[in-house]
């Protein structure tokens, strides 16, 4: 056996596959069940959002007395504290539904409640409610449509829609058209046309501008406007056609810029300047816009920033194709974002026994050790090792816990030269998730 602590705690770590281990402490441990709780979106740092202790069923002495903490679930984002003293679980940073979830229609976020002496381990969800602070949005303030007056009444020309990132009732739920001499309103799900209801007769008026409401369903209702602009010309009776609805492609993430994702395709059947098919984003997220560039003239759509698999899994965009004269058609581009391993676990030491006595039976506990990594299925399990010939040993406990447990007896004036805390930090200097 070594006379040096050092070469008796070297331990190594290497990668392998699942979602985030903790390394716990303790020789019997239990995981209970998951403990809700459900708030609006923006409210004031230091809020109450409900009693934990209360609903854990303890005083809320216990909290302080067991050691009670809240860690964040893979993101390393924490936004609630514990107040120790009162139970209560409080709001301890901003929480934007709209930041963190986009427009999924529910936003959960994962917390762990841990207690020790004895360990448990709790889930807690925070459903983020929305609110209505967010009003519809026109990518425009000004939509150019150039028709023909030969255009039969009944012709239909698509608008682009108006976003909301609420959701919801909250989110857009209609749409109004001031009244005009030519056109009505038709709307379907998501697709808003005007409705020719009128022939234009470009010799009295060649010009005229039309008023769009989008309203959303909120209290108070909010509302966004954009003004279409239209022009009388002479045939242009074919809109571009797209080869195909939906387009579907993948890209690792990290990809380098100007790496092409995939290629849309539409085609007008007039001639000319009325043919000819000119390709752009719909209405798109600032994320979109600095990750994606689309070939005005050739359609291809190409990495400009930093696609994270972290950070979003997937990106869905509306692909506009307009001809010459301003009739458009769209298609929908559904990116999906592979994981690439370009994330090392991280070791957290959440608690430690120091110094140790040397008499301590086999099996006593010496602290409490976690291990995080954000990558996904196969890039993010880690199996753990210690080296041999050592009285010490690993031991699986909850999730991402281990416990590091002594298995024979110690000896200072033997084999110690160095305190547990020395040890810990050789784990972290030795753990390499390459090798």
């Amino acid at each position: 056996m070594s006379t040096s602590f050092e070469r008796m705690m070297a331990s190594k770590c290497t990668r392998f596959q699942a979602h985030t281990f903790y390394f716990l402490f303790l020789l019997f441990h239990s995981s209970h069940g998951d403990v809700s709780f459900s708030f609006p979106e923006e409210m004031q740092r230091g809020s109450v959002i409900g009693n934990l202790a209360k609903d854990l069923g303890l005083e809320a002495s216990a909290l302080s007395g067991r050691k009670a903490r809240i860690d964040a679930d893979g993101s390393g984002k924490r936004f609630c504290d514990l107040n120790a003293r009162s139970g209560e679980l409080i709001v301890a940073d901003r929480i934007d539904r709209e930041g963190l979830c986009g427009d999924k229609a529910s936003c959960v976020l994962k917390h762990e409640v841990v207690l020790q002496n004895p360990l448990e381990l709790h889930r807690m969800n925070l459903h983020i409610q929305d609110i209505n602070d967010n009003a519809p949005l026109f990518q425009d303030d000004l939509i150019d449509l150039e028709i023909s007056e030969s255009a039969d009444k009944g012709a239909r020309f698509v608008i682009e829609e108006a976003h909301d990132a609420d959701v919801g009732q909250n989110s857009v739920q209609q749409y109004l058209l001031k009244k005009n001499d030519n056109f009505v309103l038709s709307v379907s799900g998501n697709t808003v046309e005007l409705v020719l209801d009128k022939e234009l007769d470009r010799e009295k008026e060649s010009e005229m501008n039309l008023l769009l409401t989008a309203l959303d369903g909120g209290s108070p209702r909010r509302s966004g406007t954009v003004v279409i602009h239209v022009t009388v010309l002479d045939t242009n009776d074919n809109s571009p056609v797209f080869s195909q609805a939906v387009y579907k492609g993948s890209l690792p993430e990290n990809s380098p810029p100007n790496t092409i994702v995939i290629k849309v395709s539409a085609t007008d059947a007039d001639e000319g300047v009325n043919g000819d098919v000119s390709y752009d984003f719909g209405h798109v997220t600032e994320d979109v816009k600095k990750t994606f560039s689309i070939d005005r003239k050739v359609g291809t759509i190409a990495v400009i920033g930093t696609a994270d698999y972290e950070s979003s899994t997937s990106y869905e965009i509306r692909v506009k194709a307009k001809d010459g004269l301003g009739l458009s058609t769209y298609a929908k581009v559904i990116i999906s974002i592979t994981d690439v391993n370009d994330n090392s676990p991280v070791i957290h030491v959440e608690s430690l026994s120091n110094p140790l006595a040397e008499n301590v039976s086999p099996g006593t506990e010496v602290g409490i050790i976690n291990v995080q990594d954000r990558d996904s299925e196969k890039n993010v399990k880690v199996s753990c090792s210690i080296q041999q010939n050592v009285p010490f040993k690993l031991v699986p406990s909850i999730k991402n816990y281990y416990s590091l447990v002594t298995t024979g007896q110690l000896d200072r004036e033997l084999t110690l030269r160095k305190s547990p805390s020395d040890f810990v930090d050789e784990l972290h200097e030795s753990f390499d998730p390459l090798e």
